[in-house]
């Protein structure tokens, strides 16, 4: 009997939040309720995050919802955006870090295998440091798994790899 298995992430691709990021900044220079203001977006550093920086909270509020429209566009989760961190209000700017969440902790590793063993008795999920391996004797029980975890409702983006 053949064990076929996947992996389960959380991860963005660089490549289409590059795109992302310019057709935001192609936006905010075309948009006539940014001109003359300091409406900008820029990378954290290592491209780990953006950096939006505005009039206030209702700017940074209007620039990230371009950004949603963005990675909803590109096919990309709004779920990576961390607005945790607090707006920064200096020099009549208010700025705002926006880091991108990526890789699974033990926590939420654990909430997605509880699931995936609740419903399939047969499949066997394993942690593996960021990542969730899950195995089983069929393709059939894999694409179960997944279908079962797109519908379900978590605060992180899911990509399934290494289907094999």
């Amino acid at each position: 009997m053949a064990n076929f298995s996947f992996d389960i992430v959380s991860d963005y691709d660089k490549a289409e939040l590059n795109n992302v990021f310019d057709q935001t900044q192609r936006e905010l220079d075309s948009r006539y309720d940014f001109k003359n203001t300091p409406a900008a977006v820029e990378w954290m550093d290592d491209k780990a995050g953006l950096k939006i920086t505005g009039n206030g909270d209702w700017q940074i509020d209007a620039i990230l919802d371009i950004v949603r429209k963005k990675l909803a566009a590109r096919g990309q989760s709004q779920k990576i955006l961390d607005l945790s961190k607090e707006l920064v209000v200096a020099n009549l700017k208010t700025t705002q870090e926006v880091p991108f969440k990526k890789g699974l902790d033990q926590e939420k590793a654990k909430k997605i295998t509880a699931i995936v063993r609740e419903r399939f008795p047969k499949v066997k999920p394993q942690i593996q440091g960021d990542e969730v391996r899950v195995t089983a004797g069929s393709k059939d029980d894999l694409q179960g798994v997944m279908a079962l975890l797109r519908v379900q409702e978590f605060d992180f983006a899911l990509q399934f790899t290494n289907f094999r």
